[in-house]
């Protein structure tokens, strides 16, 4: 499909922009309108090429906006490159819940994206439907397993739980010493690395300036609206600004005087290789994983750290997760350390993400605070984006997810990661 021609994905047909312009729409001038396309200011900059930026460049792109997207550094090099790409499955139920419905929403796009990715820029990007076994090893770990296999079955999710000598039936490399093994068969992965450059390939092909090593550094606001984004290179005129700029999102946006905490959390991984593939499965112990790639690797992950902006990977970090790794299953001990990592994940005040208008500025947008599940989210969270910016309902109901909302307890986690 030709990138002039807008795509649209699980929404129905975008309208017009000139039968039914969205309030955010910037009013190009006539002078604008006869300058080269290069040159010409966009309808939409997104501050922050992570996973959650690049999507919603990709999906504003297909409904015919015209985007730039700031980073300052290299695109998705942050967060969005470091995890382990797991998808979790979505409810077969309407849920209550807001979590739920945005992790539903994304499993109902990943498969859809991922092809249409791969058609548009050849790059598979390693989408597959692997499921997972979450495990236990002693009592206490069980009875949480058994708590969440209850919020899976109110959701209407496939699980079995698996009898000590039926492991080996789902994973022959787990630990026989385990308590207890939860197989879940909708679990899914995708390789990060591959997804962002599908994602920003797409983007590119579609017209998406990309601009790597450019800083956001401020906003021009005046009248309750963004006029501009600055940069070092100037300022960029704009209709519409969506800022999703990870753990650095409160420093940008506090001098306008919007408060969004996205704390850092450091997450470290360890990558493994094999000859051949030692599992077949995600393993899911607590907090911590196994992602067996089809290669023979097997990223470890991660651990979750008050460190800041640090984001060095420590010999005690990779330790510990190669602790685990071994517990999890023996035969690693075989296998080649490859590499080590971390990353900075956004956090927020009640662990949701933060998706929604910023208060107070008519054209401002903020999608950030995702913690460990911003490549898990990202595809609903750019449509509900491109459905505020075109004016439409929003595919998944954001009020849990408003810059502005009260705080309220944690939700409790179906999948935790």
């Amino acid at each position: 499909m030709p990138p002039s021609e807008p795509l649209l994905i699980g929404s129905s047909a975008a309208p017009s922009r000139s039968a039914r312009p969205g309030r955010f729409w910037y009013d190009r001038t006539a002078e604008e309108v006869r300058m080269p396309e290069h040159r010409a200011h966009p309808d939409v900059v997104v501050v922050g090429g992570g996973v959650i930026g690049l999507s919603i460049a990709y999906q504003l792109a297909r409904e015919g906006s015209r985007v730039s997207v700031l980073d300052r550094r290299e695109l998705g090099r942050e967060a969005s490159w470091a995890g382990a790409g797991i998808i979790a499955p979505g409810s077969e139920i309407p849920q209550a819940l807001p979590m739920a419905r945005l992790r539903t929403r994304s499993a109902q796009l990943y498969p859809v994206w991922s092809e249409q990715l791969r058609e548009e820029t050849g790059i598979d990007n390693g989408y597959r439907r692997c499921g997972s076994v979450d495990v236990a090893f002693d009592a206490k770990e069980d009875h949480d397993l058994r708590a969440n296999a209850g919020r899976w079955r109110a959701e209407g999710i496939a699980f079995e739980r698996l009898e000590p000598g039926d492991f080996s039936r789902v994973e022959p490399a787990l630990n026989p010493e385990l308590r207890a093994a939860y197989f879940v068969p909708d679990r899914a992965q995708v390789r990060n690395p591959r997804h962002l450059k599908a994602l920003a390939v797409a983007c590119d092909r579609r017209g998406v300036r990309l601009r790597p090593g450019v800083p956001c550094l401020g906003f021009e606001v005046s009248g309750g609206r963004v006029l501009a984004v600055r940069t070092p290179e100037g300022p960029i005129p704009c209709g519409a600004a969506v800022v999703s700029a990870g753990p650095w999102t409160e420093t940008l946006l506090g001098p306008i005087g919007v408060r969004v905490p996205t704390p850092p959390v450091k997450g470290q991984i360890v990558l493994l290789r094999s000859d051949r593939p030692a599992l077949r499965r995600i393993v899911e112990w607590g907090h911590h994983y196994l992602v067996p790639r089809d290669d023979g690797r097997v990223l470890v992950g991660a651990t979750e750290e008050d460190a800041g902006f640090d984001t060095r990977p420590t010999a005690s970090g990779a330790r510990d997760l190669l602790d685990l790794a071994l517990r999890l299953c023996p035969v690693l001990a075989e296998a080649a350390l490859e590499a080590s990592w971390a990353g900075l994940r956004p956090g927020s005040v009640d662990s949701r993400p933060v998706i929604g208008p910023a208060p107070g500025i008519e054209n401002l947008l903020i999608a950030t605070g995702h913690r460990r599940s911003g490549l898990q989210l990202s595809p609903a969270t750019a449509e509900v984006i491109a459905d505020l910016l075109l004016d439409r309902r929003p595919a998944v109901d954001l009020a849990d997810f408003r810059p502005d909302r009260p705080s309220s307890p944690t939700e409790e986690e179906t999948f935790r990661s």
